[in-house]
C-alpha cells in the first residue's frame, strides 16, 4: 500500500521543539501521530486515557494543521511501508554518524517524539544494522516509555529509556525502580526533593536524559492540557505528598 505522500526527512531538528532545543548537544528527533490517532494503529500501545488527553503532540508546533498532517503521513508511512520506512530512518541516521565523524562531535537522537515503538529493535530487523553497537558509539539514543518490556531489554546498554508514569501503571512504575531505571513523573507544581523514596531532578531543564544519574525520578512540571488533568495522570501536591516518604 502507498497510502502517503514521500516523505524528504523523517526526522527533525532538536531545534523545533522548545524543550530539545535546551539540549546541549545537537539533538534529531522522530515525530509520528500518536497513540490511535492514526485509524486501524496504535503507535502508543500502552497509553492511558491520562496521557492520551495531556499529550503534547498539539503543543507547540504540533498544534499547527500541516504539521500534524505531517505526522500522520509519517505514520502511515510505518504502516503500511514498515521495511522501506526503515530502511529511510536508518539512512538518515547514517548521514547524521558521517557528519558526527567529521566535525568529532556527539550527536543525540529520540526515536519517539510522540510514539512507543522499539524503532532500535525495528532497525535491527529490517535492515541488520546495531546501532547500539560501539561503531555507532557517537549517536546518543535516549527515549521515554510506558512499555516496561523496553525498560528490560534495553537496560544498561547504550540505549537510554526513561519509563513513564501514568495514572494506570503504578505497578510498572514500582517495577522499573526496582530494575534502578529512571522513571519520569508529572507534577502539578513545584517538585518535591524526593518521590516513592527516590531523589526528583528536574526534567524541564533538559531533554537530553543520556548524563541522568540512575534510579532517580525525572520530575516534570504539567504542561498544556495536563495542567487540567483530573485522572491521575499528573501527580498533584495532595497526592505526593502522601506519597513523598514511601
Amino acid at each position: 500500500m502507498t497510502n502517503y505522500k514521500p516523505i524528504k526527512n523523517l526526522l527533525s531538528k532538536g531545534t523545533t521543539n522548545s524543550k530539545t532545543a535546551k539540549n546541549e548537544i545537537e539533538t534529531y528527533i522522530l515525530y509520528l501521530a500518536p497513540a490511535d490517532t492514526l485509524q486501524g494503529f496504535n503507535l502508543c500501545p500502552f497509553a492511558s486515557e491520562g496521557c492520551k488527553k495531556s499529550c503534547l503532540y498539539s503543543a507547540g508546533r504540533g498544534r499547527f494543521s500541516n504539521v500534524q498532517e505531517s505526522r500522520i503521513n509519517k505514520a502511515k508511512f510505518w504502516a503500511y511501508d514498515r521495511k522501506r520506512f526503515y530502511i529511510q530512518l536508518t539512512e538518515e541516521i547514517l548521514k547524521i554518524y558521517t557528519k558526527s565523524k567529521i566535525t568529532g562531535k556527539d550527536v543525540a537522537i529520540r526515536l519517539n517524539g510522540t510514539s512507543d515503538i522499539d524503532h532500535i529493535g525495528l532497525i535491527k530487523k529490517y535492515t541488520g544494522i546495531d546501532l547500539l553497537s560501539a561503531f555507532y558509539s557517537n549517536l546518543k539514543f535516549y527515549d521515554y516509555t510506558k512499555n516496561i518490556n523496553h525498560i528490560k531489554r534495553y537496560l544498561n546498554t547504550p540505549y537510554k529509556i526513561t519509563f513513564s508514569k501514568s495514572e494506570a501503571n503504578n505497578n510498572e512504575v514500582e517495577e522499573a525502580l526496582n530494575l534502578g531505571a529512571n522513571v519520569a513523573v508529572v507534577f502539578s507544581n513545584e517538585l518535591p526533593a524526593t518521590y516513592k523514596g527516590k531523589e526528583v531532578i528536574n526534567g524541564d531543564l533538559t531533554d537530553y536524559r543520556y548524563n541522568d544519574p540512575k534510579n532517580v525520578i525525572i520530575g516534570l512540571k504539567a504542561k498544556g492540557s495536563a495542567k487540567k488533568d483530573l485522572s491521575g495522570f499528573v501527580v498533584t501536591s495532595n497526592i505526593f505528598k502522601s506519597q513523598l516518604f514511601k
